[in-house]
């Protein structure tokens, strides 16, 4: 389900309220949680689920079609 997909489901479900607002507050909520896990804390929104980000070290892969080894960075 996309963002936008989501808006309106919501919007839907909200018949009170205008689809201006509940897109506003949808943003305003993934804002803050985008600024939380950027500062390295996680989120957890009980009885819907936790966010936080995971280091993924450098490794070396393989290039699928040739089997050649490529070093691949560290990630989140």
């Amino acid at each position: 389900m996309t963002r936008a997909e989501f808006i309106s489901r919501l919007a839907d479900r909200l018949g009170h309220l205008p689809a201006g607002e509940v897109k506003a507050a949808v943003l305003a909520i993934t804002d803050r949680i985008g600024l939380a896990l950027q500062n390295g804390d996680r989120v957890e929104i009980r009885g819907f689920g936790g966010f936080s980000l995971h280091r993924r070290p450098p490794r070396v892969g393989r290039n699928p079609r040739t089997g050649e080894a490529v070093n691949m960075a560290a990630r989140f």
